[in-house]
Formats: C-alpha cells, structure tokens, sequence
C-alpha cells in the first residue's frame, strides 16, 4: 500500500469510530427518551384533567358525615372498556342514588387466558365536572390486580357523590377502562 491509500484507510477508520459514536449517542438518547415517557405521559394528563389516576384515584377517602340529599336523584350510569384476554363489565348498568348515600357497584372480571395476568383499571366520569364530587371509599382500581388463569372475580367499588355536586348534573358515566400492565412480560406456562 502506497501512502495515499493508507491514509485513505486511517481516515475511513476514523469516520466510522466517529459514526458509531453518534449512532451510539443518539441510541442513548432514545432510550431516555421512551423511559421519560412515563412519568411525562402521567404529569399531561394531571395537568389535563384526561384519564386521570392522581392522588384522589390511589387513596381511599375517609367518609365524611355525609348527609343524604333525598330531594335529589342521580342516575349512575356503568360502563367498562379494554381490550384483552378477558371479559369485564359491570353487574348492572345504572342505578339512582341520592347525593350522600353510600352506594356500592360491583364489576365482574373474568381471566379468559390460561395465565396469570396483571391489570389496572383507569376510571373516568362524564361529566367531567362529576369526578370531584364521585367519592370512592373503596375500589379495585387504587392497585393493580393480578387474576389467575381463568379466575373470575368480583370487584366493589363503594362511593357516594358530593351533596355539593352542581343542581344541572342529573347523570353521571363511571366508566374503567381495564388494561393488562407488563404486556409480554409473563410467558405462559
């Protein structure tokens, strides 16, 4: 080899070194990326008030001596969503309640695969506005469940609505959506 084309060849080395280098970093880059996704994803929703599962949604709340508004009827409405390896929905459809009268649902989940599963249901309330006064002293959705294969299970949901809810809302939509958490991450046996 002349020098020309050893210099030729140092300077290709070097190129590539200085590539792999770049690929590398963006590589890097991408993956602290995706793993801030997360925690991203989580703040716009709080801040959006979309799908939220803030403190209110992971804490049971202690029941105030509610009174119970008997010249008010509210009719609950139940709903259920996800796509997966099982069936969930709720037992009944609506119901009327009073504002500060303790009130339990109870939904169904049923584990369709032949392994284990982990999942977490999402509340959300039409309107809107209905969610700061829906009051759930108990339900499935403060942490994650993991259902057997082919288990089936009942989860309550106990709540009572805010006598302080505005006079215009006469429905409220409690719907979950139900999603399986760690997707892959459990291989059947």
């Amino acid at each position: 080899m002349n020098d020309k084309q050893l210099a030729r060849k140092q300077r290709l080395g070097k190129n590539n070194v200085r590539m792999l280098g770049k690929l590398m970093l963006i590589a890097v880059l991408m993956f602290g990326f995706g793993y801030g996704l997360v925690p991203m994803y989580k703040r716009i929703c709080e801040l959006t008030g979309i799908n939220i599962l803030a403190v209110q949604e992971t804490k049971a709340v202690v029941a105030d001596n509610t009174q119970i508004d008997k010249s008010r009827t509210i009719t609950v409405e139940f709903d259920a969503s996800g796509t997966g390896p099982w069936r969930f929905r709720p037992t009944v459809s609506s119901m009327q309640v009073h504002p500060g009268e303790m009130t339990q649902i109870v939904y169904e989940v049923v584990n369709t695969q032949g392994r284990s599963i982990d999942a977490q249901a999402i509340p959300s309330y039409a309107p809107q506005e209905a969610a700061a006064y829906f009051k759930k002293l108990e339900c499935f959705c403060f942490k994650q469940q993991t259902l057997a294969p082919n288990e089936a299970r009942q989860m309550p949901v106990s709540f009572y609505i805010d006598p302080a809810l505005p006079k215009n809302v006469k429905v409220i939509t409690l719907s979950y959506t139900f999603f399986e958490v760690g997707l892959g991450a459990r291989k059947p046996s």
